[in-house]
């Protein structure tokens, strides 16, 4: 694509934010599991279980995170707080490429000390999250995640962005509790974070259109990629930066836009 001017690419982009982030958009998504579910710690646990695994084909992610939400009974919360150590036997049969039952196991065991001892996830992430950027929050929640014993295998399923890490899976469950969008795609049911300080979810597909639009010069896609995408983001709009994330990945995904 020739250079276009800021004006012109904020044009453009917001046409294609219009274009994707509708209801048409959840029928192919993930996102589609938590849509399912009405009260707001079921929508939160079963949205950040099947953030977690969402990493490979769509329709995979989708039928693994259907499997989740039948091996809890679809009743995300009330398993959580309440299941006894044998109900947890069933969760071994799980497998989503590297994540498997024994990850799905310590999963549960670590949501139920957030909900009983820290508040609940929203809470987790609200008290440390800074005044410009959520990213440190993310830090925080993992060492919070795994300060109960743990499989070290398990490590590697929550991402860290001070090690790094663009934290895709991470931003995008962010995105989809923190942002209120008027289609009913993300939920926006998390009030006490603004929207401002979120980040695009950096995959090869939005990092790659980024790059095509001059949005982003960074070749691998980490923390120090996604800061500069951000900063780009939040020029377009200061307030609602990460909508741009629908414009990337349907580009990218569904216009092979290059």
């Amino acid at each position: 694509m020739e250079k276009i001017n800021q004006a012109e690419l904020k044009e453009f982009l917001d046409e294609k934010v219009q274009l994707y982030n509708s209801p048409k958009f959840i029928e192919s998504d993930p996102i589609q599991i938590p849509h399912r579910f009405t009260v707001k710690e079921d929508i939160e646990i079963i949205a950040f279980l099947v953030a977690t695994i969402a990493w490979g084909n769509r329709k995979s992610i989708i039928n693994s995170g259907n499997k989740i939400a039948e091996l809890l009974g679809n009743a995300p919360h009330d398993f959580v707080i309440n299941h006894r150590e044998h109900d947890l036997d069933r969760l071994l049969r799980f497998v989503h490429r590297t994540f498997n039952g024994i990850d799905l196991q310590f999963f549960i065991h670590s949501l139920k000390n957030i909900y009983e001892n820290h508040g609940g996830l929203e809470s987790v992430f609200k008290k440390n999250a800074t005044k410009s950027s959520i990213q440190p929050a993310i830090h925080s929640f993992k060492k919070i995640f795994f300060s109960i014993p743990h499989p070290e295998r398990t490590m590697k399923h929550v991402s860290d962005p001070l090690k790094n890490s663009a934290a895709k899976r991470i931003n995008m469950f962010l995105r989809w509790m923190v942002r209120n969008d008027t289609t009913g795609v993300d939920f926006g049911i998390w009030k006490t974070l603004d929207p401002a300080l979120l980040s695009c979810p950096l995959d090869v597909h939005s990092g790659n259109v980024a790059r095509s639009l001059g949005l982003l010069s960074r070749k691998q896609n980490d923390a120090k990629a996604l800061l500069e995408l951000d900063s780009s983001l939040r020029k377009l709009d200061p307030v609602d930066p990460v909508k741009y994330d629908f414009a990337l990945f349907g580009l990218g995904v569904f216009e092979n836009f290059k």
